[in-house]
């Protein structure tokens, strides 16, 4: 039984990756390598949360499905409350395509709950624009694709091995190593955001500072993980 949370709650389109061809064959090429989420609440800088992941993909070179670029967004969903507070679905998807046979995926589910345009003072300054209070989950969902081009199993010959290879003769490389790797950056990715928005991490390497500076605030109450 899966734990309720926000963005498991709500009855929302089909959440799955994007893939080359037949999405629901792909799903039976497909290993989870890591999910992990990060919850906030308190105050942000939307735009700035945004762009500072939006620069995370760039720098690990991840890109969309559609055209290779940066086009992540494949679902946006706004719901406005009775007092102007808003709540937000939102889906990004990314992958990395390694050769003809292996492929990442990276997904990000975002739902904000409670979100209210405000302003602060911060080291002097009064902050407004793109400003807001309220909460953010994220749940990200690293996922292995092998033969994502479906080349094996309509090949002639090939596709009488296409089940043995992954899990025989290729499980050593996607158990081990590709799976390992993509936790990795998965978890990179999750301490990244858990910079961006101060929040506690523990981390098996030495950290540097980041080059996308956070824009999150915490009041007297504190930002809150999940």
């Amino acid at each position: 039984m899966r734990k309720a949370t926000f963005i498991n709650a709500h009855n929302l389109p089909n959440g799955m990756p994007v893939f080359t061809g037949d999405p629901y064959k792909a799903l039976s090429r497909v290993h989870q390598a890591a999910r992990f989420r990060v919850k906030w609440k308190d105050i942000f800088n939307a735009k700035q949360f945004y762009r500072a992941l939006h620069e995370w993909s760039i720098e690990y070179k991840w890109v969309d499905a559609e055209d290779g670029m940066d086009h992540y967004e494949t679902l946006y969903l706004e719901k406005m409350g009775f007092f102007g507070e808003k709540e937000l679905w939102v889906r990004w998807r990314w992958e990395k395509v390694l050769n003809d046979y292996f492929k990442y995926h990276i997904d990000l589910d975002f739902h904000y709950l409670y979100l209210v345009p405000t302003e602060i003072v911060h080291e002097g300054k009064k902050l407004k624009k793109d400003i807001y209070k309220g909460e953010v989950e994220v749940w990200i969902t690293a996922l292995l694709e092998w033969d994502w081009k479906d080349q094996w199993s309509q090949h002639w010959f090939l596709k009488y091995f296409a089940q043995l290879f992954p899990q025989r003769i290729f499980r050593k490389s996607i158990t081990d190593e590709h799976r390992v790797e993509l936790y990795r950056e998965a978890y990179i990715l999750q301490n990244f955001i858990k910079q961006w928005f101060k929040l506690k991490r523990m981390l098996p390497y030495e950290e540097i500072e980041s080059f996308y500076p956070s824009q999150s605030y915490s009041t007297y109450s504190g930002g809150q993980q999940g």
